[in-house]
Order: C-alpha cells, then sequence, then structure tokens
C-alpha cells in the first residue's frame, strides 16, 4: 500500500518537474544575481507618470508587451497573452498607449513599471491591468521580482487574496518551458521561478495578472544558479 501511494506522488509530482521550470524564493534569486533592475530611469513623476511605448531597456535585457508570433487579446479588463513565441524570440511592444508606464510608486517608495492594459494610458483602469515581456541578452537560470498589487484595505472589506500573476518562461527558440502562477496578496509580494535543473536556459519571460487593482514591479533580478561543485 505504501509503495502504490509514494508511486501515486510520484506521477503527481511529474508535471511539475517536466516542465523545467519551478519556484524561487525572491531572496535567493537577489542573492545570486548579477543584475537587480530598479526602473529609475526617469525624473521622478507621479501616477499616471511616463507613458511608455517603445519598451525599456536595461543592462542585460530590454521589457516589452510580448513576443512576436504570440497574440495579445483583452479579457475582462486584461491582456492576455497566447500561442508560441517565433523563435529566436524578438520583443513585441506597444501600441501607443498600451504598452509600460513608469511612475513613482507609494507603495515601493520609488520609480516602478506598470503594465498598461486595454483602457490605455492615462486611464486608472489600465494601470497595471497589462502584459509585461522581458527578453534577456544572455539565457539566465532565475529571475525574481516584486510585485505590488490592490493596497490593503484599512476597513477590511476586501478579500484578503484578489488575483493571481502567471509568469511563464520560454527558451531562445521559443519553446515553452513552463508556467507558474502565485496568488497576490494585498500590497507588497515577491515571485520568482527558477530553471529545474539548475542550468541557464531562460531567455524570455511573460507576466500577466487578474488583480482587480492592477499590479506594479520594481526590482527585477535575474541571473546564474547556485552550482554545487565535486
Amino acid at each position: 500500500m505504501l509503495r502504490a501511494l509514494l508511486a501515486s506522488l510520484a506521477l503527481l509530482a511529474t508535471p511539475a518537474l517536466a516542465q523545467g521550470i519551478e519556484p524561487a524564493g525572491y531572496p535567493a534569486v537577489v542573492r545570486d544575481a548579477l543584475t537587480i533592475v530598479d526602473f529609475e530611469i526617469l525624473p521622478p513623476r507621479a501616477e499616471p507618470g511616463y507613458s511608455v511605448d517603445h519598451g525599456i531597456a536595461f543592462a542585460g535585457g530590454r521589457l516589452g508587451t510580448g513576443f512576436a508570433g504570440q497574440r495579445i487579446w483583452a479579457e475582462n479588463g486584461f491582456d492576455r497573452i497566447g500561442g508560441r513565441p517565433s523563435g529566436p524570440l524578438a520583443l513585441v511592444t506597444g501600441p501607443a498607449g498600451r504598452g509600460l508606464s513608469v511612475a513613482t510608486h507609494r507603495g515601493f517608495g520609488s520609480m516602478a513599471v506598470y503594465p498598461l492594459g486595454p483602457a490605455g494610458f492615462p486611464a486608472l483602469e489600465a494601470r497595471g491591468e497589462g502584459s509585461i515581456a522581458v527578453l534577456f541578452d544572455e539565457d539566465i537560470c532565475q529571475v525574481g521580482m516584486r510585485v505590488h498589487s490592490d493596497y490593503p484595505d484599512p476597513l477590511g472589506t476586501f478579500a484578503t487574496a484578489r488575483g493571481e500573476v502567471r509568469l511563464t518562461a520560454y527558451g531562445r527558440a521559443g519553446t515553452r518551458l513552463g508556467q507558474l502562477s502565485f496568488q497576490l496578496p494585498l500590497g507588497m509580494s515577491a515571485h520568482g521561478l527558477r530553471s529545474a535543473d539548475s542550468r541557464s536556459t531562460i531567455a524570455g519571460l511573460t507576466l500577466e495578472n487578474t488583480d482587480p487593482g492592477g499590479i506594479a514591479i520594481d526590482d527585477l533580478a535575474f541571473g546564474p544558479c547556485a552550482q554545487t561543485l565535486g
């Protein structure tokens, strides 16, 4: 009986391992990161901030809204991404007013990135409802970021968990390596993923969310995984 139970558990665990990625704690990603992007790229400006239609370049990569070959559509006020990207990965940005915005975020206390959703810039309902794609110059092993979802409600009228963020990792040729979803609390959280075999296989990442208040991201960290030698 015990042997059968263990075999069943092994089968249940196989899909998560087979997809090639697994969750990574953000502190561990930061510890090994070669780069941490803080988005302090423009003078501070309160929301709605700056509209960025042509992506954001940073040391080691670039941010956009999706990858060439994918389809992006609106669903319940949010951007959704589907389909396999063309290979090699190529970033898609915009369209005008539907790309990214950068603004001072009072939760982070610094500049942060908001993906712009279907309502478009500068509408309040667009801030944080869009999609983000990250294309890395070199393949990496792990990536993480801080995420701010809807603000905590002091009157307690909101549910404690209101949406989720979905991270999908891709190889350089456009192959989907795996997808993870994380429940979002109110306010600040941090999330990450890594290659299950600790090799640098991740060339790109997309981020979608379903948080009613929208999300902002800051402190994007990425790099290799720690290796055990011997």
